[in-house]
C-alpha cells in the first residue's frame, strides 16, 4: 500500500501535491523495470518527502533488496535525494529551489542514477520539479524616474521598469497595472521573447505652469493563485521644452564576448547623437535597466558609453544577459536601445571523473563483460568543448562501455588469469574535443582473486627409486615434490597414495605434507624385484584439484643366499660324510646308502666323473658361482671345472690308485663377503659294476 505525506509550505503547493501523488501511483499500474523512470514534485518539498517507491517501480521485491544492492551511485543530482525505508523509497534530501536549480530552464529536471547488483543495471531515474507560485514579481528599481518636456506630443511612449518573476508558466509574471490618472494610460507590448514590456503613454497635453510633478504606482502581478504582485513607484517630472531626444546608433546592440575576457577590457561601447546644441545635446549614459547579476560584471562610462567587464564572466554560470541603456541629453530628453550579451564558451573546464568500484577484487574466472565499476564523467563546457570521451590506457583485458550520455560501465574484455597476472592498475583518461583539448584521469587498482583452477602438478611424470633388500622399515625411499600455481588454500599441495587393493598393507607410504615416500618393511629381492604405486598430489581447493604421479621401486639384490648344491645331494652327501664314512673306509667299501661314480681304471685324462650342479638365489655377481677341489685322496687324479662344475680325470688311472676315492668340491659366488656350499662326491675306480 503506497502513502505519502507532503506537507505545503504554501497554499499554492496543496494543488502541486496531486503531481506527487500521481508520480507515486502510476508506476503501481506497471511492474516492470524500465531503463528510466520519470517522477514528478513540486519545489520546496520539506526533508524526507516521498518522491517516488523506486523499488517497487524496479521491480524490487522486499526480500531481493539486500542481495542486489540498489543505491545511487552518479550524477550530480545525487545531493537532493537519498533513499530511505531500507533503500525501498526514492526522498528528498535537501531543499529544492527550481529557480535557483532550473532558473528559466523548463522542464526542470534532475537526474539520477540508480545501481543494483546480481545481475548488474544502471536504471536512469529523471524527476521533473514543478514550479510553485512562491516568489513574487519584482522590479529592478523601487523608483522609476521620468522627465517629460511640457511639449511632448499626445502618444509619446515611455519605457517603464520591467518586473521580473522568477516563476514560469502561470505562476509567472503575467500582467502590469497603472493608478487612475487621466494625463496617463499604460501599454504592455509583449517582445519577441516573450518578455511584457510596460509603457507609460501620454493622453493629454502637459502643462509645467498648472503641475510639475506626478506621482504612480506600476504593479506586476502573476498568475498564481492567490495572486502575488509587485510595485514600483513612477515619478514624472515635467520640464522645459528640449524638443530632439538622444538617438542610438542602434536599436539592439548584438554583443558576444568569450568567457575568458580579462577584466577591465572594454566589452564594447555605445554611441548615441542629439541634434540639439549646448547642453541639450550633451549626452550621459546610463543603464536604465539591467539584472543584478549582469551589474556585478559590467560597467557603463557614462561619459564615453564604453562598457567594460568588471567581474569574472563564466559560460557556465550565466549564457546571456540584457541591459537597456538610456541617453540623456542636457535638456531631460531620452534615448534607449537594448544590449544583448552573448557569453561564447571557451574550453576552460577539464572532464571530471567519479569512479565507483563495484567488483574488487574480481575473480580470476569471471565472464567477459563483467562490470568491474561504474565511471561518471561531466565537463560543464558546452558544445565540442564539454563532449567528452573516455578511454582505458594501455592493452587492458577490459573495455568501456557506455551506458548513458555521461556514464560508462568499465567491463572485462577477456578472461583473467590471476596466475598470470594478480594485479592491474587501470587509468582511465577522459578528453573533451576542445582546442586545446583538456582532459583528466582516474586510477583503479584491481585485483584478480584466486579460483582454483590449476591441478597441482608434479616435478616429475614418473619417479624411479632404488632400494637396496633387507632394508628397515621406515627408511625414506624418495621424496615428490608437485606445484600448484594457485594462491592460498588453493596452492597448497598433500600428497596421498592413491589406489591400492583392498586390504592388501601398501608396501609404501607417503607423508602428506613433505612428499617422503618410506617403505613399510623390509624388501625381499628374491620375492619381489620391483613394484609401482601411484601417488596423487592434491590441492586444498573447494572442489580440490589432483594429478597422479607414478613411482616405481627398485628392489637391489643382497649377498644374502649361499649357493645351494643340487647335486650331488646335499641331505645325502651330508650323511654320508658322517660316521658311516668312516665305517666304510675302515672296511675298505662305501656304504650301500652312499651315491657313487664308476670310473673305469682305463680312464685317460679329461674323463668326465661327474658334475657338481648348484644354484644361488641372488642375481649378479651374487650369483655368480665358481666350483674348486678342497680335498681329495688323490689331488692330481681330478680336477673340478672353475665355471662348469664338471669334474674330470686330470691324469690316466693307473693300477696304483685307491679303489675309493673321496672328492669335496666348494661351490662360491662372488659377493661381498662371498657365501659357499660343499658337495661331496664318491668315486669308485673299477672296470665294471660288479667289480
Amino acid at each position: 500500500k503506497q502513502r505519502m505525506e507532503i506537507r505545503a509550505a504554501a497554499q499554492g503547493r496543496a494543488a502541486a501535491g496531486r503531481f506527487v501523488l500521481l508520480a507515486v501511483l502510476l508506476p503501481v499500474c506497471c511492474r516492470g523495470a524500465p531503463e528510466r523512470l520519470r517522477y514528478t514534485i513540486p519545489e520546496e518539498l520539506s526533508r524526507g518527502s516521498l518522491v517516488g517507491p523506486l523499488a517497487w517501480d524496479l521491480g524490487l521485491s522486499p526480500a531481493e533488496l539486500p542481495a542486489r544492492k540498489l543505491r545511487i551511485v552518479s550524477g550530480n543530482d545525487e545531493q537532493y535525494f537519498t533513499l530511505g525505508e531500507g533503500n525501498t523509497n526514492l526522498r528528498v534530501k535537501e531543499r529544492i529551489d527550481r529557480e535557483g536549480i532550473c532558473g528559466a530552464v523548463s522542464p526542470c529536471v534532475l537526474s539520477v542514477e540508480a545501481v543494483v547488483e546480481n545481475p548488474f543495471n544502471i536504471f536512469h531515474v529523471s524527476v521533473t520539479v514543478e514550479d510553485i507560485n512562491d516568489n513574487a514579481p519584482q522590479f529592478d528599481r523601487e523608483v522609476v524616474a521620468i522627465e517629460m518636456i511640457e511639449t511632448t506630443p499626445h502618444g509619446a511612449r515611455f519605457p517603464l521598469g520591467i518586473g521580473r518573476d522568477p516563476d514560469i508558466g502561470v505562476n509567472s509574471l503575467k500582467n502590469y497595472q497603472l493608478t487612475t490618472n487621466p494625463l496617463f494610460s499604460l501599454e504592455v507590448k509583449e517582445r519577441p521573447d516573450g518578455t511584457k514590456q510596460p509603457e507609460l503613454v501620454l493622453e493629454k497635453s502637459l502643462d509645467r505652469e498648472k503641475q510639475i510633478n506626478y506621482h504612480l504606482i506600476l504593479t506586476a502581478v502573476d498568475g498564481g493563485d492567490p495572486v502575488r504582485s509587485g510595485t514600483t513607484q513612477v515619478k514624472i517630472n515635467v520640464i522645459d521644452a528640449n524638443d530632439n531626444p538622444p538617438v542610438f546608433t542602434k536599436e539592439i546592440y548584438e554583443v558576444r564576448l568569450l568567457e575568458n575576457l580579462p577584466e577591465g577590457s572594454l566589452a564594447f561601447q555605445v554611441k548615441a547623437t542629439d541634434g540639439d546644441e549646448g547642453s541639450n545635446a550633451e549626452i550621459t549614459y546610463s543603464f536604465s535597466e539591467i539584472a543584478n547579476s549582469a551589474r556585478q560584471l559590467f560597467t557603463l562610462d557614462s561619459r564615453t558609453g564604453d562598457v567594460k567587464v568588471t567581474g569574472p564572466l563564466d559560460f557556465e554560470e550565466g549564457k546571456y544577459y540584457e541591459a537597456t541603456v538610456e541617453g540623456k541629453d542636457g535638456g531631460g530628453l531620452r534615448g534607449h536601445a537594448k544590449v544583448h550579451i552573448d557569453i561564447v564558451d571557451v574550453n576552460d573546464n577539464a572532464p571530471t571523473l567519479s569512479l565507483l568500484p563495484v567488483l574488487n577484487p574480481i575473480p580470476e574466472d569471471s565472464v567477459p563483460k563483467t562490470v568491474v565499476a561504474v565511471l561518471n564523467v561531466r565537463d560543464r563546457d558546452s558544445g565540442d568543448n564539454g563532449a567528452v570521451s573516455c578511454n582505458i590506457d594501455d592493452d587492458l583485458p577490459f573495455r568501456l562501455e557506455r551506458s548513458s550520455e555521461n556514464t560508462y560501465k568499465l567491463i572485462t574484455s577477456s578472461a583473467l588469469d590471476r596466475e598470470q597476472v594478480s594485479t592491474y592498475n587501470i587509468t582511465i583518461t577522459a578528453r573533451d574535443r576542445g582546442r586545446p583539448a583538456l582532459w583528466s584521469r582516474a586510477a583503479l587498482v584491481l585485483e584478480v582473486s584466486d579460483v582454483n583452477d590449476n591441478a597441482p602438478v608434479f616435478e616429475e611424470a614418473a619417479y624411479s627409486a632404488y632400494v637396496a633388500e633387507n632394508n628397515a622399515a621406515g627408511t625414506e625411499v624418495l621424496r615428490v615434490r608437485a606445484w600448484d600455481a594457485d594462491a592460498g588454500a588453493n596452492g597448497s599441495v598433500s600428497y596421498w597414495l592413491a589406489g591400492g587393493s583392498a586390504g592388501a598393507a601398501p608396501a609404501v607410504s607417503v607423508e602428506a605434507r613433505s612428499g617422503a615416500v618410506y617403505a613399510q618393511r623390509s624388501f625381499d629381492y628374491e620375492q619381489c624385484r620391483e613394484f609401482a604405486v601411484a601417488v596423487r598430489a592434491q590441492d586444498g581447493g573447494a572442489p580440490a584439484r589432483s594429478s597422479t604421479a607414478t613411482v616405481r621401486v627398485f628392489v637391489l639384490d643382497r649377498n644374502d643366499n649361499a649357493p645351494r648344491v643340487l647335486w650331488p645331494a646335499a641331505g645325502t652327501t651330508a650323511a654320508g660324510a658322517g660316521a658311516s664314512d668312516a665305517d666304510a673306509g675302515a672296511a675298505g667299501a662305501l656304504p650301500a646308502t652312499l651315491p657313487f661314480e664308476v670310473v673305469p681304471r682305463s680312464a685317460e685324462a679329461g674323463y668326465l666323473v661327474a658334475k657338481v650342479v648348484a644354484v644361488d638365489a641372488d642375481a649378479g655377481r651374487n650369483a655368480w658361482l665358481s666350483y674348486e677341489l678342497v680335498q681329495a685322496a688323490e689331488p692330481a687324479l681330478f680336477r673340478v671345472g672353475l665355471h662348469s662344475g664338471e669334474v674330470r680325470t686330470a691324469r690316466a688311472v693307473s693300477e696304483r690308485d685307491a679303489a675309493k676315492q673321496r672328492l669335496v668340491a666348494v661351490v662360491k659366488d662372488h659377493g661381498q663377503p662371498a657365501l659357499s656350499a660343499t658337495a661331496t662326491l664318491h668315486v669308485v675306480l673299477a672296470e665294471s659294476l660288479q667289480e
